[in-house]
C-alpha cells in the first residue's frame, strides 16, 4: 500500500496545483452538451470519493463479501449542478474526502486488504483491488482535467 499512498498523495498534489492556476473559463468551458467539463469531472471525483469512501469504511463492519452498490454517475453530475457550482467549494470538498481517503487507506492491514467484494453476481474482487481502482480512475479523470 505504500505505493498506492505516495501515489494518491501526488496526484492530490498536482490536481490541487493545477486547479489553482487554473481560470474559472477553463475549469467551466464544455466542448459539447454531452461531455463534461472539468468542473463536472471533479464533480465527478468527488461522487465517487463518496461513494468509495463509503465502500471503504463500511467494508470494516458490514457482513463479507461485501456488495457494491452502483451510481449513477451523470445524474449525480446534473443533480450536485457542479458545473454552477462555487468552484472554491467543489476543490476543497474533493481536497477534504480524498484526504480522509487517504487516512482510511493508512489504516488498512494485511487482513482488511484482503476483505472480499462482491463487484457483481458471482463476481469478486478484495479491498486492495477497490483502492487500487480508486486510484487508477481517480488518475485517469485528473488527466483529463490537466490536458
Amino acid at each position: 500500500m505504500t505505493e498506492i499512498i505516495s501515489k494518491l498523495e501526488e496526484l492530490l498534489k498536482k490536481g490541487l496545483e493545477y486547479i489553482a492556476q487554473s481560470s474559472e473559463l477553463e475549469l467551466s468551458n464544455k466542448e459539447s452538451e454531452k461531455k463534461w467539463s472539468k468542473k463536472e469531472i471533479l464533480g465527478h471525483l468527488i461522487d465517487s470519493g463518496i461513494n468509495n469512501l463509503q465502500r471503504f469504511t463500511e467494508i470494516q463492519f458490514e457482513n463479507k463479501p461485501y456488495k457494491i452498490r452502483n451510481y449513477n454517475q451523470n445524474e449525480l453530475i446534473k443533480a450536485n449542478d457542479y458545473q454552477n457550482s462555487d468552484t472554491k467549494e467543489i476543490v476543497e470538498f474533493w481536497s477534504s474526502i480524498n484526504h480522509r481517503i487517504l487516512s482510511l487507506i493508512k489504516k488498512q492491514t494485511e487482513t482488511t486488504l484482503s476483505y472480499k467484494i462482491e463487484l457483481k453476481k458471482d463476481n469478486f474482487c478484495d479491498l486492495r483491488f477497490l483502492i487500487d481502482d480508486y486510484v487508477a480512475h481517480l488518475q485517469h479523470h485528473l488527466q483529463q482535467i490537466m490536458k
